[in-house]
């Protein structure tokens, strides 16, 4: 098996020629990532058959599903997570710009006059940071603003809320493993943290701080965390980012145990860990993390365990860089947003699986070739010299 007849193993999609099509095309997109779709298709033929694959979104009787071409990899990556007695379900929101292009559907970004998409995956990874795959994903289009300013349509702050949800309902399908849901600044909302509690917190939580909120004492909730003398310090490597070069920090951190308002008139109970940079360079604004989490932090280590799990939503952006630029998927021609769907689907796949072998590459240099690729896939690939029988990511 190729590693997409794998992944797509179990494929339903209603005719087994699309079964096979969605394999022969991931294959393609994953061989030349960056070529456009006639590019990586290699001729016409193939060419006309993916895009006859992706207008399946249009088909009258059975219209195909984004849902449906990812629940196979979704499914594989469950199994992955019981692998693990943790995983890191990282969640956040990019916007897909397709302005100046005819797709038929497309709304407003962050400013009313472009014109795209966004996508909000669930994206999992362990706190190893080897990339497990996806398991949950919204994509959607915004409507125009009305006259009075306001935009129509749901509010798109649920899907925050709802990913937890859809998070929590995986953990009986794999009780060995530990779910921690994971997430930004935008995902400091009272109403997911209750109704985490309402659940009877099924998955951890662990989202960095975005409002410093009035207790019901009076105080402020991110002076009240760091009151008193730090539990430790931790040092590590910043890596290097757009408009900031790599460097080493140390943190001092705290942790405190604090009662927050519910927004329905009780109290919640939450952890505020806060991590503030010492001495940060000349000129440099200090780094400083306010997280919270339903978890109690029992000590220092525990403080610790949990900023290295918010360390490892950097490789969400990850996943984003390798579907925006890897892929290239903001340069898709295709006729509506829900063909755009479809390829989305596979090229999130695609970015996963190329995240994976680089992660792979770093951290586990002499597994052997054969452990990722089949015998015809590695002996494809260009050596400087006479490859070994079985050559190890490193030699290769």
């Amino acid at each position: 098996m190729t590693w997409a007849e794998a992944e797509f193993a179990g494929a339903d999609l209603g005719d087994k020629r699309l079964n096979r099509r969605l394999i022969k095309l991931t294959e393609s997109f994953a061989d030349k990532p960056t070529a456009s779709i006639p590019g990586a298709c290699g001729d016409g033929s193939e060419t006309a058959a993916t895009y006859r694959f992706f207008d399946q979104a249009n088909n009258a009787k059975r219209p195909l599903e984004w849902e449906t071409i990812l629940a196979p990899h979704i499914e594989h990556t469950h199994e992955r997570m019981r692998q693990h007695p943790i995983a890191l379900c990282l969640q956040d929101t990019t916007e897909l710009d397709f302005h100046g292009q005819g797709i038929e559907g497309l709304g407003p970004l962050s400013f009313e006059a472009q014109r795209g998409m966004y996508l909000h995956p669930t994206y999992v990874v362990t706190p190893e940071r080897e990339p497990l795959g996806v398991t949950d994903a919204w994509m959607w289009t915004r409507q125009t603003k009305a006259a009075d300013g306001k935009r129509p349509g749901p509010c798109e702050s649920l899907r925050w809320i709802e990913g937890y949800e859809r998070i929590a309902q995986t953990v009986v399908t794999m009780p060995e493993t530990r779910l921690v849901y994971v997430a930004d600044r935008e995902s400091d909302i009272v109403g997911l943290m209750r109704r985490a509690r309402d659940l009877g917190y099924p998955a951890d939580w662990l989202i960095r701080s975005q409002h410093n909120r009035t207790l019901p004492d009076g105080g402020k909730l991110w002076a009240e965390a760091s009151a008193g003398e730090p539990l430790g310090e931790i040092e590590f490597t910043l890596p290097a980012r757009p408009g900031q070069a790599e460097r080493r920090l140390r943190q001092a951190v705290w942790a405190a145990r604090i009662a927050i308002p519910d927004g329905v008139g009780g109290v919640l109970e939450v952890t505020c860990v806060v991590a503030r940079e010492i001495d940060p360079p000349a000129g440099v604004k200090p780094v400083e993390w306010r997280l919270l989490t339903n978890r109690v932090v029992s000590d220092f280590a525990a403080a610790v365990e949990l900023i290295s799990w918010y360390r490892c939503r950097w490789e969400i952006e990850i996943f984003f860089n390798v579907l925006k630029n890897g892929c290239r998927v903001e340069a898709l021609q295709l006729g509506s947003v829900a063909t755009l769907e479809l390829a989305l689907a596979v090229y999130m796949v695609v970015a996963w699986r190329l995240a994976r072998l680089v992660r792979l590459g770093r951290t586990h240099p002499d597994l052997t070739a054969s452990a990722l690729f089949t015998e015809t896939e590695w002996k494809a690939h260009t050596f400087s010299k006479k490859p070994p029988s079985n050559p190890t990511l490193r030699e290769g």
